[in-house]
């Protein structure tokens, strides 16, 4: 994380601990962190659960991997057993990303959120104003009572 944040003036101790706060006052496991890894395969392969009805379930087993146990979803055999997990066909994983079946939709994805200005995910917006990365409850209440979060970007 010090490489890929170097330069950028980002307290990584910090940031940790906000998200481990937030993870924690919503229940949510989350394990120790030293990397981020490319997320673009993941995406790709939560378009293709969308169309199984698998989506949000796909999306936990990779959010789980990532953050509880710090795998790196950009790894094959790791999106293999979260598909797997989710009833997916664990098989079909490496054919789908070597022919690009989802690309063009995550292109597609990823330059909309550029056009909105979206640059973290999870990002909130709500009357006009944005709050990004993973927030408690109470920072998403002050969105919406337009009070000023914590994080607002």
């Amino acid at each position: 994380m010090e490489e890929l944040f170097a330069g950028r003036g980002v307290d990584i101790p910090a940031v940790l601990a906000r998200l481990e706060r937030a993870a924690s006052d919503c229940g949510v496991p989350f394990g120790p962190r030293t990397h981020t890894y490319n997320s673009r395969r993941a995406h790709e392969l939560a378009k293709w659960a969308a169309t199984l009805g698998k989506e949000d379930e796909f999306h936990l087993a990779v959010f789980r991997a990532h953050f509880v146990y710090g795998l790196n979803i950009a790894r094959i055999a790791v999106l293999i057993e979260a598909a797997c997990s989710v009833g997916l066909d664990g098989s079909r994983v490496e054919a789908i990303l070597a022919q690009g079946t989802f690309c063009e939709a995550v292109d597609r994805d990823w330059e909309y959120s550029r056009r909105c200005g979206i640059v973290v995910a999870p990002t909130f917006q709500y009357g006009g104003r944005r709050l990004g990365g993973a927030q408690p409850y109470r920072s998403l209440e002050k969105l919406i009572l337009g009070q000023t979060p914590h994080q607002l970007l």
